[in-house]
């Protein structure tokens, strides 16, 4: 993967430290050089000294707030989900039409693993989100699916969709849809192509 190349993959995955404003700067830099790190050399052969070297900061400093790259790769997978959970809550309340919506969700959503597709290590790194902090990824996972279900919930009562079923069935469906598109999809280009169609089906048998 060339330079540019990580750069922009790293434009992605960043978003949710930068969008913190509340953050602490020294945190910042030390999460922002850990990815950055992970996304070139992968998890596995990144190591404090790299992070601590991209952050401008010794690995003494580094270990005053993180005891090891796990707990930092934990909080870069808290930190994605808390900003999805966000990002598709304030897609879904728009004011726009429901296939509008929708659409921009399940982008909005998928963005940066379709990223991940495109760099040389981006199955390293969701295998190694699933490893080293599953608990977030299950807690994360359900904050999504919560996510379209109160808003199916809500569209269905306002009379704007046509659900058929339990809205919470209906929300673990677009999750698995998603995850298996994840799964299968070669390249971001083919990940967002098949996203795109999902969210026009979806929306499509929920027109009224």
């Amino acid at each position: 993967m060339s330079i540019l190349s990580i750069d922009i993959f790293c434009r992605y995955c960043l978003m949710s430290i930068m969008k913190d404003a509340g953050i602490d700067p020294r945190v910042k830099a030390i999460l922002e050089s850990a990815w950055h790190a992970f996304a070139t050399y992968g998890f596995r052969k990144t190591s404090m000294d790299d992070i601590a070297r991209g952050a401008k900061m010794s690995r003494a400093a580094i270990y005053l707030h993180y005891k090891n790259k796990e707990a930092i790769f934990r909080s870069l997978v808290e930190m994605h989900y808390a900003d999805k959970i966000q990002t598709l809550t304030e897609a879904l309340n728009a004011d726009a039409p429901v296939e509008v919506r929708l659409g921009r969700a399940i982008a909005a959503q998928g963005d940066e693993v379709a990223a991940l597709l495109n760099s040389p290590h981006g199955m390293e790194l969701l295998d190694a989100g699933t490893s080293t902090a599953p608990d977030i990824v299950e807690a994360g996972e359900a904050g999504l699916q919560k996510v379209y279900s109160d808003w199916l919930r809500r569209e269905a009562e306002a009379g704007r969709v046509r659900l058929s079923g339990d809205p919470a069935a209906v929300a673990a469906t677009i999750a698995a849809a998603l995850k298996g598109i994840k799964m299968t999809a070669p390249d971001y280009d083919t990940y967002t192509a098949h996203a795109a169609q999902l969210a026009a089906l979806l929306a499509a048998g929920l027109k009224i």
